[in-house]
């Protein structure tokens, strides 16, 4: 049997209906010791629990550093790119915010994860773009529980209105 069609998230018409369809699931993405330290260093968050390897061995109850909360929740735009192809009307997908976050294991130094995401929720914002809500899921690669489950929201904004800059409230600038 062949895999259902990706869903076109710039199409609001054939979106309308589609709740609790899958939009996918990534690859998996290494987050190395490098990219935990990056991440430290660009948000100024210096914890020995995510950088400092030797600490977190003596002193850490997960034995070795973690990734950064919002470093798990950042990879969902390359997660969710994976997942969907740019939409036949999309000028772009802005993130819009999220009606729910939960972190429920840490991410070890050295772990694969990926996503996979369903449509809960599609809505007009105006004539020339929509919100999705997708809810997402982080896994770790061998782990029972999820690093993440997530309602996102992000709007597609149509090749129109692309030509114009938005503001957050739907005017454009």
């Amino acid at each position: 049997m062949s895999e259902p069609k990706a869903l076109d998230l710039s199409d609001f018409a054939m979106l309308e209906g589609t709740s609790g369809r899958a939009l996918g699931v990534s690859r998996w993405f290494d987050i190395t010791q490098s990219d935990i330290d990056r991440f430290g260093e660009v948000t100024r968050d210096r914890d020995a629990m995510h950088m400092d390897p030797e600490w977190a061995a003596a002193h850490s109850p997960y034995g070795t550093t973690i990734a950064y909360g919002f470093q798990t929740l950042a990879m969902l735009t390359a997660m969710l790119n994976d997942m969907v192809p740019r939409g036949t009307r999309e000028a772009y997908k802005i993130n819009y915010g999220f009606d729910r976050i939960r972190l429920l294991a840490p991410v070890p130094a050295g772990s694969r994860i990926r996503g996979a995401a369903v449509l809960r929720a599609v809505r007009m914002r105006d004539a020339e773009s929509h919100v999705v809500t997708a809810e997402i899921t982080v896994e770790i690669e061998d782990a029972e529980r999820p690093a993440l489950v997530a309602d996102w929201l992000f709007l597609v904004v149509n090749a129109e209105r692309g030509k114009r800059r938005p503001d957050m409230n739907g005017e454009a600038a």
